[in-house]
């Protein structure tokens, strides 16, 4: 069985990547607030004027939440008239959601967020941040597979 120090090492890296998240969402927030958005509102439009018309389900798949959430998201840009839903022309049930010329508008107007990333990531080399970046995506698979029942 592993030590105390052993988990305590290993507990450091998720408690510093949850702070570095936090940190960036933070900043995000402060960013977008401006503009009435919130990050997961930033991250529907983002996805709708980069990528195109989606379906609303694809979205929760795409951004790991909740569909409850992401419908109460969705509403909210509906009423500030950002977004559109439209009937699935297979599936009635399903709504496909794309941007308003008001929401192509706004989505010009915000800032480019690419600015947390440099401030975070400054002076680190190509070589540090894909090293970090394979660990913790590694490390979520290997998480994501067990909570599943899939041995690593």
């Amino acid at each position: 069985m592993a030590n105390k120090n052993e988990h305590s090492r290993y507990a450091s890296v998720g408690a510093w990547a949850k702070r570095c998240y936090l940190a960036g969402r933070s900043l995000m927030d402060s960013a977008l607030r401006p503009h009435g958005l919130g990050a997961t509102q930033w991250y529907v439009l983002h996805q709708l004027a980069e990528v195109g018309p989606t379906m609303q389900r694809d979205l929760a798949r795409l951004l790991q939440i909740e569909r409850a959430t992401l419908s109460i998201v969705v509403t909210a840009l509906v009423r500030k008239g950002l977004v559109e839903q439209a009937e699935d022309t297979v599936d009635l049930r399903q709504k496909q959601l794309r941007l308003t010329p008001a929401g192509r508008s706004l989505w010009g107007e915000l800032p480019d967020l690419g600015f947390i990333q440099d401030v975070a990531f400054d002076g680190f080399s190509n070589s540090e941040i894909e090293t970090a970046a394979r660990v913790l995506r590694l490390a979520t698979e290997r998480l994501q597979r067990h909570a599943k029942g899939v041995k690593t």
